[in-house]
């Protein structure tokens, strides 16, 4: 019997839950998913073009970090994190103040876990100035260790 594939590693949400991590510059590459009414579309075939580029150019992806930034109904921009400049990409930094907060389920909770986060935040008397989404496994991957965390991560200020 062939073991079933994994391509995303099992995520832990310890280090992530609750924290505030100030980056400097910290290193992406970014691409586009075209979204229906914020429903992504391609995200597979971009993502699985961003890691070839990353590996092309033997280069990592710490923490397998990868934000989401919905722009709007028809579009999401993706962030990966990356060691180094990537060839043929578009190598961008963020830089500041990030509060992360983990939660688990279905994403029909998306706007439940939003409202949570408002609140957690403003309990930390922080103000999120732009917000992101990390969908730390592919659905397959999340069936598979029975787990779906997301991490909504916040730039912030006071």
């Amino acid at each position: 019997m062939k073991k079933e594939e994994i391509c995303c590693p099992k995520f832990n949400p310890k280090p992530w839950d609750g924290k505030i991590i100030e980056w400097k510059n910290k290193k992406f590459i970014k691409d586009k998913v075209f979204t229906m009414f914020h429903m992504p579309m391609n995200f597979g075939t971009v993502i699985v073009r961003m890691n070839k580029q990353v590996e092309k150019a033997k280069a990592k992806i710490p923490d397998w970090l990868c934000l989401s930034d919905h722009t709007s109904m028809w579009n999401m921009d993706l962030y990966l994190a990356v060691d180094k400049n990537i060839p043929g990409a578009e190598n961008t930094t963020l830089s500041g103040k990030y509060l992360f907060k983990v939660y688990e389920g279905p994403y029909q909770d998306t706007g439940k876990w939003c409202k949570d986060f408002e609140a957690y935040a403003k309990s930390k008397k922080l103000i999120i100035k732009k917000w992101y989404m990390w969908y730390t496994t592919c659905p397959k991957c999340a069936k598979k260790y029975g787990k779906n965390y997301v991490v909504i991560v916040g730039e912030v200020a006071k």
